[in-house]
């Protein structure tokens, strides 16, 4: 079976960087077998229950602004999945998570980024699975093991975000070394994704050194919970890679089997 993916998806500007973290994730693509669709989880997509898209040809949005002019050229068309939506609004309904099929939205940059480094052809099904920041990593744990069966049929839930997430630390020019209060809560958080130790993952706010400094909202690292709960009860994790974008921007990237 497929594995599920949790990728750091870094700034918008990922796909013009020469970063190793953009020619990983490039050769990522390269490495997975072909899935017949792929679900994607981004960071920037927050409803107030577990909503999917479900449309013919996904739009492109660009959700940010003030960046170069070619990031806006840049466009990612793949095919919707509208079956699968449906089918995916069943299996959450039948896990006792109330959903919503939304027949217009595309994708954010969280999700057109990766997949556009990966998958350049666009030629995937694509359908997008919204977060709900306000209940926590718990909830999304659930949320992910009411997709756990999707790897039986070849297709992939991939989960984007990031590992730290601290833009007022941003180093835009010239970083400089990787501050201990992201590497101690980066290794913390490794350590307890090989051990598997979910319970202390769900509560990563309280226990993990430096928490709130590297997620002043947890956000951005809510996908990494459903990828690890997609994997299925008694998942192994194992870390892709690991690289630092912008000084303090962690883009680790793990597989969960």
């Amino acid at each position: 079976m497929l594995p599920t993916l949790f990728l750091s998806h870094g700034a918008p500007t990922l796909p013009l960087q020469d970063v190793p973290a953009r020619d990983f994730i490039a050769g990522l693509g390269q490495s997975l077998p072909r899935p017949d669709a792929i679900v994607m989880v981004s960071a920037h997509w927050e409803t107030d229950v577990p909503s999917v898209n479900a449309v013919a040809i996904n739009a492109t949005i660009h959700d940010f602004y003030g960046f170069p002019a070619p990031l806006y050229a840049l466009t990612y068309p793949a095919p919707g999945a509208p079956d699968l939506a449906a089918r995916i609004a069943d299996m959450l309904g039948d896990a006792g998570l109330r959903a919503r099929i939304d027949p217009a939205r595309g994708l954010d940059h969280g999700a057109w980024v990766p997949l556009s480094l990966m998958w350049p052809g666009h030629d995937i099904p694509v359908l997008q699975l919204s977060i709900q920041s306000r209940l926590g990593p718990g909830h999304h744990v659930q949320l992910g093991r009411a997709l756990a069966t999707l790897r039986q049929h070849n297709i992939l839930v991939i989960a984007s975000g990031s590992f730290t997430h601290n833009l007022r630390a941003l180093q835009w020019s010239n970083p400089g070394p990787q501050p201990t209060w992201v590497t101690e809560f980066a290794d913390w958080m490794h350590q307890a994704l090989i051990a598997g130790r979910t319970c202390d993952l769900v509560s990563y706010r309280r226990l993990a050194p430096h928490a709130v400094e590297n997620h002043p909202t947890d956000e951005h690292l809510l996908p990494l919970f459903v990828a690890l709960g997609a994997a299925g009860e008694g998942a192994k994790a194992e870390r892709l890679h690991t690289s630092v974008d912008f000084g303090i921007l962690r883009m680790d990237a793990y597989q969960f089997t």
